[in-house]
């Protein structure tokens, strides 16, 4: 599809949890499972604490969409950027999928993900503008971090994770997560 036919769809299904791939493949995920849902709203309370303290950025949780620079229209399960970037958006722009990637993106495996898709959306992330992307996987007790120009790094069994320097003194704590 492509951005109008995408839009318009999304516009008419908005129960449904809609991305759509860089090549206008669309893909249609079903709803968050609960203990998922309990767990993705944990991860942006924190992250949104975080923003609210220090009013660098703006935070996004799990039903925002970004339209990516290579045209893939993505919904993390937690995002957040800087406000620089994000008030050079226009007002039509920050009302739609906004054209741009978010700074730093959170992926959270839930145990029907397929880890490889999910690295591989990780690293499209980075590869699209991210300065930093964490996918936890619950399944395996990991996180997997991801930065520009780097291998991603893998953490095993971490109780807080730290987001700095790009998202100074945020430390992610897992112990709700897990």
């Amino acid at each position: 599809m492509n951005d109008e036919q995408f839009y318009a769809f999304c516009l008419a299904n908005r129960d449904l949890r809609i991305e759509r791939c860089a090549n206008g493949d669309v893909i249609i995920m079903p709803p968050a499972f609960s203990e998922v849902g309990n767990r993705n709203c944990n991860i942006a309370v924190q992250l949104g604490e975080w923003t609210d303290q220090s009013g660098t950025g703006i935070g996004f949780d799990s039903s925002a969409g970004f339209t990516l620079p290579n045209q893939a229209v993505r919904s993390p399960d937690a995002a957040w950027m800087t406000l620089e970037r994000w008030n050079a958006l226009s007002e039509q722009q920050k009302a739609s999928f906004a054209p741009i990637c978010p700074d730093f993106v959170v992926e959270l495996r839930s145990f029907s993900d397929s880890l490889a898709e999910l690295q591989t959306k990780m690293q499209e992330y980075i590869d699209n503008g991210a300065r930093l992307g964490l996918l936890i996987d619950r399944k395996n007790r990991t996180v997997h971090l991801y930065r520009p120009d780097r291998p991603p790094e893998l953490l095993n069994d971490p109780k807080t994770v730290s987001c700095d320097p790009e998202l100074p003194g945020f430390a992610l704590n897992l112990a709700r997560i897990w």
